[in-house]
């Protein structure tokens, strides 16, 4: 999908359609009533007629508007004229691309950046409408045959400024490569994880990233068995022991900024089938979780959106990538590994896996020096219990970090939210035969999770995203979200303009 911004005047506009917005009430934007205008009154025949209400999301498509140089005229709902919410704004853009998917319309224009949205600038808007349309345009059909009528891709698409506002221009174009880039890296996460299992191997997700590393320049390590086994990493090895798939370490370094400048450190659990092991999950749903390698795709994302941007930061991204499965060699509930760390655990479930790989990966980043290292984990179905399918959890031990977190989701609409991290929770983490249990029983099961790995992270500032409740969707339109890649992105972009 091509993206331009640019100023035009959507009566003369000759795309494949423009769309336009109108507020419950009969209020027109100020590009639906130039159009009204050229037109002699169509939008406002439209809502003469009763048919079109305004309200956020309601959508109708009109062909061979009078003087009008477009072919369609989508007229979007906009809701209450002064009190759209930027969720309302985002509802509105997802029904606008359905639509111009259903009619399968290539080329479009949005002259929508003129909605006055609380709290959003015309950026802000810019990058909701590009996440929204490449949302609705994405598809991932590899498996099936192909379809008698395949979905059309948006070719391209227009964001229109008012005219003669040049400096709005500038900011919207740059929000506009800012979000493309965020698109292009939450697709391509969504393709690593709605792989099947079969495919998306740890030795094939290590050749994914390699592949992305070669094509933009970054540096890629892969670590396996033998490497892991001189570093001590007996949790990430005894984890995959059930398994035929040997385990890897991905290691890819994008150094973008000073010499001098601490990189920041992505962890991003890469469980690419989790059966729980020995502790064996119940059948119902366990083919989703293929998408236990949600955290290990995220991160990945995130430094080729980094690359991709030539943002001037140093990014390193680590994935520990593992099966977990039931056989004769796997990991008994009981049995005790020793840490890359030197710390003892006993496993009581090997099911509370996820942090076992993480706790030897954030032991190994120590080497890099970091400024800061975020991990990112679908780790405790606990965390959906707390936070349901809207907000991932953030959890740390430096509260500026947790915070820049929480504000770039808010600012992406990738939100997360904070939940305690007391010295009080560790005692659950106590074990009779080992320095520490991997699993602290059922009353807060992301926070003593969280406390596992605080454990390993003691000599540097960080930040723990559990991830378990937004990354994927059930049900009939299941698959995965891309989730937090939009907020990991916004948190780098940040950061950028501190250096900036």
């Amino acid at each position: 999908m091509e993206i331009a911004v640019q100023c035009q005047n959507p009566t003369a506009d000759n795309n494949d359609c423009v769309v336009v917005g109108v507020y419950e009430g009969g209020t027109l934007s100020p590009a639906a009533t130039l159009i009204d205008l050229a037109s002699g009154g169509a939008l406002q025949a439209l809502i003469n007629t009763g048919d079109f209400s305004g309200a956020c999301g309601e959508t109708q498509m009109l062909y061979q508007v009078p003087k009008i140089a477009a072919a369609r005229v989508l007229v979007l709902g906009l809701g209450t004229h002064g009190k759209v919410k930027d969720s309302q704004f985002r509802k509105a853009a997802l029904a606008a691309a359905h639509a111009l998917q259903n009619a399968r319309i290539s080329r479009v224009s949005l002259h929508l950046l003129d909605t006055p949205v609380v709290r959003r600038s015309a950026s802000a808007l810019a990058k909701i409408l590009v996440q929204a349309m490449a949302e609705v345009d994405y598809h991932f059909d590899q498996h099936k045959k192909p379809a008698d009528k395949p979905q059309r891709a948006f070719g391209a698409m227009q964001l229109i400024v008012s005219e003669g506002n040049m400096a709005e221009l500038a900011e919207v174009q740059r929000a506009a490569a800012e979000a493309h880039a965020t698109a292009r890296a939450v697709a391509w996460a969504k393709d690593l994880a709605n792989e099947p299992g079969n495919v998306c191997t740890p030795a094939w997700l290590a050749g994914q990233a390699e592949a992305m590393a070669q094509r933009l320049g970054i540096k890629s390590t892969i670590l396996g068995p033998d490497a892991m086994e001189a570093l001590g990493m007996h949790l990430l090895l005894g984890v995959a022991n059930g398994s035929r798939q040997p385990p890897r370490l991905i290691i890819l370094e994008y150094w973008g900024g000073a010499e001098d400048q601490a990189p920041i450190v992505l962890v991003g659990k890469g469980l690419t089938f989790d059966a729980g092991g020995i502790s064996l999950k119940p059948a119902d749903k366990m083919e989703e979780m293929k998408y236990d390698m949600c955290g290990g795709a995220s991160a990945l994302a995130a430094i080729q959106a980094a690359a991709e941007l030539k943002l001037p930061l140093n990014v390193i991204t680590v994935v520990p990538a593992s099966e977990n499965l039931p056989d004769g060699q796997a990991t008994k509930p009981g049995d005790i590994h020793k840490s890359m760390k030197g710390l003892s655990v006993e496993i009581v479930n090997t099911d509370a896996e996820g942090r076992l790989i993480l706790a030897d990966a954030l032991t190994y980043v120590e080497r890099f020096e970091p400024d800061v290292v975020i991990d990112i984990a679908t780790l405790t179905g606990a965390c959906v219990i707390a936070l349901g399918h809207q907000t991932a959890a953030v959890l740390g031990n430096h509260e500026g970090l947790v915070h820049e977190l929480i504000a770039a989701g808010k600012e992406n609409m990738d939100r997360a939210w904070e939940l305690p991290l007391f010295d009080e929770y560790q005692e659950q983490l106590k074990s009779p035969f080992a320095d520490l249990s991997n699993v602290g029983g059922r009353p807060a099961g992301t926070i003593t999770a969280a406390c596992f790995l605080s454990r390993f992270t003691e000599n540097y500032h960080w930040a723990h995203l559990d991830i378990a409740g937004v990354a994927w969707k059930s049900g009939e339109n299941k698959g995965a979200t891309g989730r937090p890649v939009p907020l990991l992105v916004e948190y780098l972009l940040r950061r950028a303009r501190q250096v900036a």
